[in-house]
């Protein structure tokens, strides 16, 4: 998920109505359509009859002389979010265009709304509290699943997510190494959560969902806030009370409206089990990893990424410094030329 930070209640409407607009205009309707998975097996012992997965695709795949793909590009969205979220123009604008590089007549970008996201099964269709747990695991292999028998792409020239999405980047490189040419995480760490970001987390899933849904679904978007903003550029965007008062209200208020509380617990408990960090090794794959150092959720004082990366033998890791123009979870303006070096470094 995206922040817009307004500095006005008004303004903060029209930045995401005309950006969502602008976006759409500048490229052609993507084609979606459903994958879905009979008897789909959780890890955690339990079944879905049909479990469908929602996506939107850009471009025609291209095959060599012995039909493997060579142009595939998996976009992997973030907690509470879908594949619409790279159809703004911080995304958009910057990589899908005429000679950019994700030019959508160039690559087949595939872009799913993950289990439990977007128009994928997820406990709000009816199911509620009774909806399968899943993990992270079980999301990535339903994406290769759909990638293989859904769309017939046997292989990926990127992977490029954020944050959750980071995170199935790692799941992707170690369980299925020969799968990608690169992967590209952006906004994470590949290591277990805990520590500040296991916690914000669980004060947003320990709220009491059946008896206050509401009240629920408000603290969870001001911890989402919180979490996904940077602090320089949300003073200078907020630089008042009533200002920082009026856009916190509205974001609150577009929050509540457009999510479901077990959506979002469900969505938030997948992470339970991440933990990428014995199996670093195994990926095979060129790797341009990206954190920001105004992320509240993986803030670089830790140390990991840059303890991590050593045991990924094609791996590199990249800081980007705190600005005015940065974002926490970025933004493609500030990390495009560590793409293009990605994509070159990892071309056949």
């Amino acid at each position: 998920m995206r922040i817009y930070i307004p500095a006005a209640r008004f303004a903060f409407l029209a930045v995401v109505i005309f950006s969502l607009i602008t976006a759409w205009a500048q490229l052609p309707a993507p084609s979606e359509g459903d994958y879905v998975s009979h008897d789909f097996h959780f890890k955690s012992g339990e079944t879905l009859p049909q479990l469908r997965m929602h996506y939107a695709t850009f471009g025609t795949p291209a095959r060599d002389a012995n039909g493997k793909v060579t142009n595939a590009v998996l976009l992997l969205h973030g907690t509470s979010g879908s594949g619409r979220q790279f159809l703004v123009p911080q995304f958009a604008e910057v990589l899908f265009g005429p000679g950019q590089l994700l030019d959508i007549s160039r690559y087949y970008l595939i872009l799913p709304d993950n289990i439990g996201h977007g128009k994928s099964s997820k406990p709000s269709d009816g199911m509620h509290a009774h909806f399968p747990h899943y993990d992270y695991e079980d999301m990535v292999r339903s994406q290769h699943e759909m990638l293989e028998k859904g769309l017939g792409v046997n292989h990926l020239r990127l992977i490029l997510g954020t944050s959750m999405g980071c995170m199935h980047s790692w799941v992707w490189g170690e369980t299925y190494p020969d799968f990608m040419d690169a992967l590209m995480p952006l906004a994470c760490l590949p290591v277990q959560i805990a520590g500040r970001n296991r916690v914000w987390r669980k004060m947003v899933m320990d709220g009491d969902y059946s008896a206050e849904p509401r009240a629920a679904l408000v603290t969870t978007a001001h911890m989402f806030y919180i979490a996904t903003s940077a602090p320089l550029l949300m003073q200078k965007n907020l630089p008042t009370r009533s200002a920082t008062d009026l856009a916190d209200a509205d974001y609150v208020k577009m929050f509540v409206a457009e999510h479901d509380a077990n959506d979002l617990w469900y969505a938030l408990n997948a992470s339970e089990n991440y933990d990428p960090t014995s199996q670093l090794e195994r990926i095979s794959a060129r790797v341009m990893f990206v954190n920001s150092a105004d992320d509240f959720v993986n803030p670089p004082e830790l140390g990991i990424a840059e303890r991590e990366i050593k045991r990924v033998k094609n791996g590199r890791f990249v800081l980007l410094p705190i600005s005015e123009n940065s974002h926490g979870h970025t933004w493609a303006a500030l990390w495009q030329q560590h793409l293009k070096q990605l994509l070159d470094v990892s071309q056949h």
